[in-house]
């Protein structure tokens, strides 16, 4: 009889179903390096970004990296919160002076003359040349003198600010026994219009400066002689409160 042939048993099948926490690990890997170069890199924009993609493709939008930053610094975010507040109780006291510089300004009829305006430097108060100064003289006219002291309270201030007094001219040449260039006769305007200033001894010296821009930096066009009036002017340039403490420390060392 025959010997019946013994079949080999089947080998089972191998079970592979492992590999797919052993992919997602390998994944949460990846994402945690990726967690630590950002955090090295104080890149929290970046972090956030990838963080966002990876809880997307593994949670559907939610997952072990749904988390605001994990360089975030309390005392930081309290300091820039603090910084906020103070520039804008800044800007607040800047129209606050603003708002009596114009009302000085239509109470002596100088609407035509005076002009205030808030920009990214500052409260800038801008006063044609030819209230204060007859043509190419750099003297304070006699009679503007109380207008230059008036103008002068309005700059003492609770808060102290740097101040920054411009000359500027348009660009006709110049060239007399006293000034050969329009630059000299900017400066010295500037000058004599902050030292009158300073008669005031409610302002603090340490915080004025004066600077010349000749015919360098119009606010019109010269062609015309009504875009030459405009550029010929005294401007006093109040400067926020930030920059005021550098001016300071800075005069101290």
């Amino acid at each position: 009889m025959a010997k019946r042939k013994r079949h080999k048993k089947h080998e089972d099948h191998v079970d592979e179903s492992w590999l797919i926490p052993y992919a997602d690990l390998l994944t949460l890997l990846l994402a945690l390096f990726i967690v630590l170069f950002a955090s090295s890199s104080m890149d929290v924009q970046k972090f956030q970004a990838i963080a966002s993609a990876f809880n997307n493709e593994l949670e559907g939008g939610s997952g072990v990296l749904d988390f605001p930053s994990p360089v975030s610094d309390p005392s930081m975010t309290e300091t820039e919160e603090q910084e906020e507040n103070l520039k804008a109780a800044d800007k607040e006291e800047l129209k606050e002076m603003q708002k009596k510089m114009t009302d000085y300004i239509k109470e002596n009829n100088l609407e035509d003359k005076v002009e205030t305006a808030l920009n990214g430097e500052g409260l800038l108060l801008r006063i044609r040349d030819n209230v204060l100064f007859s043509s190419g003289d750099a003297e304070i006219q006699p009679d503007q003198l109380a207008s230059a002291r008036d103008i002068s309270k309005l700059l003492v201030m609770d808060t102290p600010r740097s101040i920054i007094i411009s000359g500027h001219t348009d660009n006709m040449p110049i060239k007399t026994a006293q000034f050969d260039s329009n630059w000299e006769l900017s400066a010295m305007r500037a000058v004599n219009f902050m030292k009158e200033i300073l008669k005031n001894n409610q302002l603090d010296p340490r915080l004025f400066s004066a600077k010349g821009y000749g015919e360098y930096q119009p606010i019109a066009s010269n062609d015309t002689a009504e875009g030459r009036a405009q550029n010929r002017r005294v401007e006093i340039l109040i400067l926020p409160q930030g920059e005021t403490e550098q001016s300071i420390s800075s005069s101290a060392e």
